[in-house]
C-alpha cells in the first residue's frame, strides 16, 4: 500500500471505529469517444474573462445590503402578491412570472405554492385553467407544470376552433405565441396537441419576423433558439427585462428589479468566494502537476456546480460537487491519454473493487489520481453521515466503478475498432457521460428524504436521471463540442446512426439525434411532476438545471470558443 494511502485509511478509521457498523463500515483504511464533460483549452481565457469582469470586484467590498430595507421589500411584495391573487389573478401570475425568471423565487415560494396549488385545485374543479385568452392560458399551464402539477393539455382547448385548429385572431398575437411556444417546451411523451401548437407557434412567429422591427425579430428568434425552460435563467434574464413592457404599470415591478440586484450581487460575491476555494483546493490536490496531460480548468468544473445548485443556501454543497466533477474530467483523460488497454482494465478493476493492496501495480499517474479519488469519496462520505446520518460510501464507491468500466468499454471499442448499434452505444454512453455519478452525489449532498428505497432507487439510474444523461450524451454528439485540439476517431451516436442506417446522411443523423433529445426532455418533464418520486424536489430541480447547463457547455463557435459560457460568467 502507498504510504499516502496509509496515512490517509489511519486518519479516516478514526473516524470510522465509533459509528454504527451497519451506518458507517470500517474500510480498509486513447479512446472510443473523446470526454462527454467539455475538453476545450480555452480555460485560461475563460478564467481571464471571469477575472475582468468578476474577480477584479471581489478586490472592492459591496456594499451590504440596508438589510431592513431589503426584507421590509420583500415582505411589502409578498403583501402585493397574495392581494393581487384576489383581485387580479392574472396579474397575480405575471408577478410569479417576473419573481421565477429573476431568479428571486426562495423570497416567495410559500405565497407561489399557495397561489398555484389553489389554481390547480380550482382549475380541476372547474376544467378551466383560464380565460379564453391565449397568453394567459399558456402562462397559466406553464407555471403550473414548472410548480409540478401536471395540468391536462387539454386546456388549451378554449384556444382551439371546432376542427381542432387554433383560432384564426391567434394569428398575429405575438405576446400569446411566445407564451404557447414556452408552455409547449413542458410536454411530455404522447401529447400530440402540444407538439402542434409548438409547431404552429414556431411557424407563425417565423413568418411575423418577416414583418417586425429588428430589436423585436432578435428578441422572437433568441426565445426560439434558447426557450425559458431549457435555459439557465441567467441567460435569459436580462432578456426578459429588455423585452418586459410592465415598467411603470405595476406598481411591483421596480421593487422586484431591485430585490433582484441585490440577491444578484449577494450570489455573485458568494461564488467568486467559492471560486477561489475552488482553485486553493485544486492546487493543494496537485493533480495539475502531477497529470500534465489532463485538464486543468477549475472554473469551468466549479461553474458545473454553480448552475446545478442554484440557491444560495447551498455553497458548501457547490464546494463538494466540484470535487467529483473535477475528478470525472481527470480520469476521462486518464483513458484518454494515459496508458493502454491493458493498464485501463487495471484501473478500472481497482475502482471497482476500491482495492488499496492492488494500487502499486497500477502505473504512477494512475495510482495519484486513484489517492485523490479516495480521499474526495471519504471526506464527502463524512459530511453526508454527519449531517444526515446516513453512510453513502458504497454507493458512491460503486458509481465510480460504474463510470470506470464504461470508459473501458469506449476504450476497447476504439481498440478494436469497433462501432456499436445506437442503443449499445447510447445504454453505455449514458453511464460513460457522468450524470449519474454526479447526481448521485447531489443526492446525498443535498440530503432531502435519504430513505433505503430512495438510495436503492437513485443507484438503478431512475428515468429522472437517465433522461438528464441522454441529453447530454447526444448534445455532445452532435458535433458542436468539437475541440480544436482534439484529433484521431471519435465515436459518436451520429457516426453510430449512420453505420446502421446505410445510405444516411449527416442531416437526417442529426435531425433523428435531436429527436433524441426532444423525447428524453419530455422524459424528464414528466418525472418532475406529481406523482413522481423526485417531482418538487431539490433534486428535481437540480436534474432541471444540468440538462439547461448542457447546451452552454457544449454549443461552440467557429473559434472553438463557448460564448453562452462567456455570456453566463460576465
Amino acid at each position: 500500500m502507498a504510504p499516502s494511502v496509509v496515512a490517509h485509511v489511519i486518519s479516516a478509521s478514526c473516524f470510522a471505529f465509533s459509528l454504527e457498523p451497519n451506518k458507517f463500515l470500517m474500510f480498509p483504511i486513447s479512446n472510443f469517444r473523446k470526454s462527454s464533460w467539455p475538453r476545450n483549452d480555452d480555460s485560461k481565457r475563460l478564467r481571464a474573462n471571469y477575472v475582468s469582469a468578476s474577480f477584479s470586484s471581489s478586490l472592492k467590498t459591496y456594499d451590504k445590503p440596508n438589510s431592513v430595507s431589503h426584507e421590509f421589500t420583500i415582505k411589502k411584495l409578498r403583501n402585493i402578491l397574495v392581494s393581487k391573487n384576489g383581485e387580479n389573478r392574472f396579474e397575480s401570475l405575471e408577478m410569479i412570472d417576473a419573481i421565477q425568471r429573476l431568479g428571486i423565487d426562495h423570497h416567495f415560494r410559500c405565497e407561489i405554492e399557495e397561489i398555484l396549488g389553489t389554481l390547480y385545485k380550482q382549475g380541476g374543479r372547474y376544467g378551466c385553467y383560464g380565460h379564453h385568452d391565449l397568453r394567459e392560458v399558456a402562462l397559466c399551464f406553464r407555471l403550473l407544470r414548472q410548480g409540478a402539477h401536471h395540468v391536462p393539455q387539454s386546456t388549451f382547448d378554449v384556444i382551439r376552433d371546432k376542427d381542432g385548429g387554433f383560432k384564426d385572431e391567434l394569428q398575429n398575437d405575438i405576446k400569446g405565441l411566445l407564451e404557447l411556444f414556452e408552455a409547449s417546451q413542458l410536454s411530455i411523451e404522447g401529447e400530440e396537441m402540444l407538439d402542434n401548437a409548438r409547431e404552429f407557434a414556431v411557424n407563425r412567429l417565423k413568418e411575423l419576423c418577416l414583418t417586425t422591427e429588428t430589436g423585436q425579430r432578435q428578441v422572437i428568434l433568441d426565445i426560439l433558439d434558447r426557450p425559458l425552460h431549457k435555459t439557465l435563467s441567467r441567460l435569459t434574464n436580462k432578456r426578459f427585462i429588455s423585452m418586459s413592457n410592465i415598467g411603470g404599470e405595476k406598481e411591483w415591478w421596480q421593487s422586484l428589479q431591485s430585490v433582484a440586484e441585490i440577491d444578484f450581487k449577494t450570489l455573485k460575491s458568494l461564488h467568486q468566494e467559492e471560486i477561489s476555494q475552488t482553485f486553493k483546493w485544486w492546487r493543494d490536490l496537485g493533480l495539475a502537476k502531477k497529470l500534465r496531460k489532463a485538464r486543468d480548468q477549475p472554473l469551468k468544473w466549479c461553474t458545473w456546480s454553480m448552475a446545478i445548485l442554484q440557491d444560495r443556501g447551498l455553497s458548501d454543497q457547490r464546494l463538494d460537487l466540484t470535487k467529483p466533477i473535477s475528478l470525472i474530467y481527470v480520469i476521462d483523460d486518464i483513458f484518454d491519454v494515459y496508458g493502454g488497454l491493458e493498464e485501463l482494465t487495471s484501473f478500472t478493476h481497482v475502482v471497482e473493487r476500491w482495492d488499496y493492496e492492488e494500487l502499486e501495480n497500477l502505473l504512477s499517474h494512475m495510482r495519484v489520481c486513484f489517492e485523490a479519488l479516495d480521499m474526495v469519496t471519504v471526506e464527502i462520505s463524512l459530511k453526508v453521515y454527519q449531517k444526515y446520518g446516513w453512510n453513502p460510501m458504497d454507493s458512491l464507491r460503486k458509481s465510480w466503478g460504474r463510470l470506470c468500466k464504461a470508459f473501458l468499454v469506449e476504450a476497447k471499442w476504439f481498440e478494436r475498432g469497433y462501432l456499436p448499434s445506437t442503443e449499445e452505444y447510447l445504454e453505455n454512453g449514458m453511464e460513460s457521460s457522468g450524470v449519474h455519478l454526479v447526481m448521485l452525489h447531489v443526492f446525498f449532498l443535498l440530503g432531502e428524504e435519504i430513505t433505503k428505497e430512495k438510495v436503492e432507487l437513485i443507484e438503478s439510474n431512475p428515468k429522472i436521471v437517465s433522461s438528464t444523461a441522454t441529453i447530454l450524451r447526444l448534445w455532445d454528439d452532435l458535433g458542436t463540442a468539437k475541440d480544436e485540439n482534439q484529433d484521431g476517431f471519435d465515436g459518436s451516436y451520429i457516426e453510430c446512426y449512420m453505420n446502421q442506417n446505410k445510405g444516411s446522411t449527416t442531416g437526417e443523423a442529426r435531425t433523428h439525434v435531436f429527436q433524441m433529445i426532444s423525447k428524453a426532455w419530455k422524459c424528464l418533464n414528466e418525472e418532475c411532476l406529481n406523482p413522481k418520486p423526485f417531482s418538487r424536489s431539490s433534486f428535481a430541480k437540480a436534474c432541471l438545471n444540468l440538462a439547461r447547463t448542457v447546451p452552454m457547455m457544449y454549443s461552440y463557435d467557429d473559434h472553438h470558443r463557448l460564448p453562452h459560457l462567456d455570456e453566463y460568467l460576465k
